[in-house]
């Protein structure tokens, strides 16, 4: 018995129980270092015409035995001696295939020359020990190409290994795990059913270049009724991935098939994105626009992310650093050799490379949906439908560091168009003399008194709909170098603002013991009130001062208890009334004759504001009293 050359104990101890997060691993890793066997008998073939090889015949195959608890990875590769088996699986963590990459950095190939076949995978040298995950023994046959002898590595962990002579028939390694038995917390059985195996390959190694074989039992029965069992050689990878392909070779009808099929969506997309990028970083992807929302999406339980593969394994099922949070929901595979992985190739030692991939996407993703904007407008509202407060949260995000990436794809109703467009449409079809772009709250916007004599200017207005648009607006502040204003702003920018000023100025002067009145009648309901410079037909208003409105105030009411904090965020409302109403006039006839009934007529026309502004009227019961005092 041979002892490992490091501190083989602790080391493969530490490897078995702590560097992979999922056992199911070992099996990517034992097929990606048959992929590296034959990528080096494929390298030696094109520098050494004498070895003859057709690439056509490399292969590696599965196979399994339920009885016996045995599973085997074979592959037709170069092979090893017994020297080799000696350095490669006598030290933990010495990778040939590291050597070997190496090696082929040093040399000089001509493009034509290897023809994809040193793309080899692995580099630490610990994913062969994987397999102890799920084994408590395992051999290893091999036969160096070139060779006259074959040995065999067998061992059962850290105690050591054993080296001797075997027969083998052909070039190649065979890898044989003796599963462990089965206990409460974990089945191993599972990696001896062959659907289970199959759908391991599918997920983990579907793209390595060389086709893996496994044999399945197929029973049919003939016209007498009696069943036949045979067994049939199937190949269970893709090989080529379809974003390897050349764009000419790939329909859309492709591309969605493979969307649906890869992310179980019943619906086409809405948009696929190829990219194929050469530089810093070389990398391609194919990228999907979902045209719906999945059930869970606004949820906890989603997990964002692409699939990340390296040379065609998937080394992150869900790479969520890939996209920005704003475009979440887009699915998609990226597939790079110039990663950074850890020694798991499960996770990522640096960050830069998926930085500048991250950049590339996020611009590729936001193209598209301006694309899909201006010219595929009713993709575009499905998209909008399903992930339009997703966008919104990204203006909200990260400090508005996305805002300017995402101000053109928002849209919003406009009362001029009764549905819904974006802000460069707006600005597009605003008139000579408008400085704004004009925003109110609520479905029909144009139904709210504030925003009468914007639309008399004949000037479009916004409507917000939802909790967030109101920190959207005040996050955006302007778009296009227009300024974004709320229909409740004291300074409209409208052609006769400036003489309304003047006038509504004069007016609360000349009222001011009527406001002042109004305000201790409210007791606190408000914090001001005023004459209106905006209003037109309606008698009353209620707009707020400072920076919470009344649309915010309402969603940190919505919030769960615990987020909540309404002692910063309650709106200083503010009534406004309209000084050339004939109910004003009323309310100035009680106040110079009947300060009792002045105070009824304040508290009626502050319950009036709330109604229009769609805001709680605190005690109902009072109202209804005091219409009532006014009806008998």
């Amino acid at each position: 018995m041979k002892q490992f050359q490091t501190e083989s104990k602790r080391l493969l101890e530490l490897m078995i129980n702590s560097i992979y997060t999922h056992k199911e691993i070992f099996l990517r890793e034992l097929i990606s270092n048959a992929s590296d066997a034959l990528d080096k008998l494929a390298f030696l073939s094109l520098t050494n015409p004498e070895v003859g090889l057709d690439r056509s015949d490399l292969r590696i195959r599965i196979a399994y035995d339920a009885d016996a608890r045995t599973l085997t990875i074979i592959d037709n590769g170069i092979g090893m001696t017994a020297e080799e088996l000696e350095e490669n699986l006598g030290v933990i963590a010495k990778s040939g295939t590291l050597a070997f990459r190496e090696k082929l950095a040093q040399a000089e190939t001509t493009d034509d020359s290897d023809d994809g076949a040193t793309d080899v995978i692995g580099q630490f040298g610990v994913g062969f020990y994987s397999a102890f995950m799920v084994a408590e023994r395992v051999t290893v046959k091999t036969k160096a190409f070139g060779a006259d002898s074959a040995y065999e590595w067998s061992s059962s962990g850290a105690d050591g290994y054993e080296i001797a002579p075997c027969g083998k028939l052909g070039t190649g390694t065979e890898i044989t795990l003796f599963l462990k038995p089965d206990s409460d917390d974990e089945s191993y059985s599972e990696y001896l059913e062959p659907f289970r195996l199959r759908a391991l390959i599918k997920k983990y190694s579907d793209y390595i270049r060389f086709p893996i074989e496994m044999e399945f039992e197929h029973t049919h029965s003939e016209d007498g009724g009696e069943s036949h069992t045979h067994v049939e050689t199937e190949v269970v990878n893709s090989i080529v991935p379809i974003w390897q392909r050349p764009k000419s070779q790939v329909s859309d009808e492709d591309c969605y098939r493979f969307y649906k099929d890869k992310f179980y969506d019943s619906e086409d997309p809405a948009a696929v994105i190829r990219v194929s990028a050469e530089g810093l970083v070389s990398f391609k992807a194919m990228l999907f626009v979902p045209a719906s929302a999945p059930y869970n999406y606004y949820t906890r339980e989603y997990q964002p992310g692409l699939q990340l593969y390296s040379s065609g394994v998937m080394v992150m099922d869900k790479c969520a650093d890939l996209l920005p949070e704003c475009f979440r929901f887009v699915r998609g595979v990226v597939d790079t050799q110039d990663l950074s992985l850890n020694i798991s190739r499960e996770t990522l030692q640096h960050d830069r490379q998926l930085r500048v991939i991250a950049q590339n996407l996020e611009k590729r993703v936001k193209s598209e949906l301006k694309r899909l904007m201006d010219e595929d407008f009713d993709r575009y509202l499905k998209v909008w439908n399903a992930f339009g407060l997703q966008l919104k949260y990204g203006v909200l995000g990260e400090f508005g560091s996305k805002k300017d990436l995402l101000s053109d794809l928002l849209m919003f109703r406009s009362t001029r168009e009764k549905s819904l467009i974006g802000l460069q449409k707006y600005v597009d079809a605003m008139p000579d003399g408008q400085k704004f772009i004009y925003y109110a709250f609520g479905e029909n916007a144009e139904r709210l008194p504030q925003a009468e004599p914007v639309l008399d200017a004949g000037f479009d207005v916004l409507c917000l709909t939802e909790d967030t648009d109101d920190f959207v607006m005040q996050m955006l502040t302007s778009f296009a170098e227009k300024e974004l204003r709320s229909v409740n702003s004291d300074d409209l920018g409208l052609p006769d603002s400036d003489d309304r000023k003047a006038e509504t100025e004069k007016l609360e002067t000349e009222f001011k013991e009527l406001l002042d009145f109004a305000l201790d009648s409210l007791d606190g309901s408000v914090a001001a009130v005023k004459i209106s410079g905006k209003l037109r037909s309606a008698p009353v208003c209620l707009t707020t001062q400072g920076y919470v409105t009344l649309e915010m105030e309402r969603y940190f009411k919505s919030l769960p208890q615990a987020e909540r904090n309404t002692g910063s965020m309650t709106a200083e409302r503010v009534l406004e009334l309209n000084a050339e109403h004939p109910e004003f006039l009323a309310l100035k006839s009680a106040f110079d004759s009947d300060r009792e009934k002045a105070a009824v007529y304040v508290k009626l026309l502050h319950f009036q504001a709330l109604l229009i502004a769609g805001a709680e009227l605190g005690d109902p019961a009072s109202y209804a009293d005091l219409v009532g005092s006014l009806i008998a």
